[in-house]
């Protein structure tokens, strides 16, 4: 729980806060963005919810926060902020919510699709999101990334039976178990809308999903920087070779897409062909740094 004992002076006076234990992860920033901003390496309150609206997005991050650094002064009813999840993005991809704080707040998402739902990467296990996974029926594979946005995995699979997929070059003791493993650099079709991507580099088994041709899962490899005019990757947090990064990010620009969803910082929309040219500022960039 939030300490108010321990809010950050930096918060605008007012009922919703950000204490010192905020890892800097940015979920709060991204499902909230009227509310909370950045400041010091640490998330803030800087506008206090004005509108319904902004404060349900506001009680949405708090139950998302993976460390529970945001509170509120007066005690808020949170069951319908837990209820949103998994929030809708577009058409048929949510976002999961209830960030674990063991993948460093990674976002996890939900494809729901007539022939199996996907998990990417998981969350926290909460009894109220599995139950509202149930009524949008259920897990059929679940995506895992690369090693370190895993979290709560095990739990999703033993109460739903999903089909776990994961490179072999970032299985661990925890994930060895997975039923599906994949090998190589060549892409693999799981079916018609879903194509998992080898993309090495921020570790050595990272792997994207491309589903129906238009939204890219990317894990680590690839995100939006608030602070760029371009999509980019993560140099001071490359885990296994930047090289071959900047080798994967010309692999993906070889797709059309309109989606990039991350495992952390923030999604982004493009129409294609103006997302190829940002890809392409991104891999610029890559290979300038």
């Amino acid at each position: 729980m939030a300490s108010l004992k321990k809010r950050l002076p930096a918060n605008m006076s007012g009922d919703f806060y950000v204490d010192e234990t905020c890892i800097n992860c940015g979920t709060c920033r991204f499902i909230a963005p009227d509310t909370f901003n950045d400041n010091n390496k640490k998330s803030r309150v800087y506008n206090q919810p004005e509108t319904e609206e902004q404060k349900h997005r506001a009680l949405m991050a708090i139950i998302s926060c993976p460390v529970s650094s945001i509170g509120t002064e007066e005690k808020s009813d949170l069951s319908k902020a837990i209820t949103s999840y998994p929030d809708p993005i577009d058409e048929n991809v949510f976002h999961c919510g209830f960030h674990s704080k063991s993948s460093f707040g990674a976002t996890s998402y939900l494809i729901k699709r007539p022939e199996g739902n996907v998990m990417v990467d998981s969350p926290r296990f909460v009894d109220a999101l599995a139950r509202r996974i149930e009524e949008m029926g259920g897990i059929k594979y679940m995506f895992l990334s690369h090693r370190d946005d895993v979290a709560d995995h095990c739990k999703y699979h033993e109460h739903f039976g999903c089909e776990r997929i994961m490179h072999v070059d970032d299985l661990t003791k925890d994930t060895e178990g997975v039923e599906r493993i994949i090998q190589g650099i060549e892409p693999v079709k799981l079916e018609q809308d879903l194509l998992v991507i080898p993309v090495p580099g921020h570790t050595k088994g990272s792997i994207s999903l491309l589903y129906n041709d238009k939204y890219l899962f990317t894990g680590d490899h690839l995100a939006m920087n608030p602070n760029r005019a371009h999509p980019t990757a993560f140099n001071n947090h490359c885990w296994y070779n930047w090289e071959e990064q900047i080798k994967s990010m010309k692999k993906i620009a070889e797709y059309n897409f309109e989606w990039i969803l991350p495992g952390h910082s923030l999604r982004c929309y493009f129409p294609r062909g103006e997302m190829a040219e940002k890809i392409q500022m991104c891999i610029d960039w890559m290979e300038k740094t």
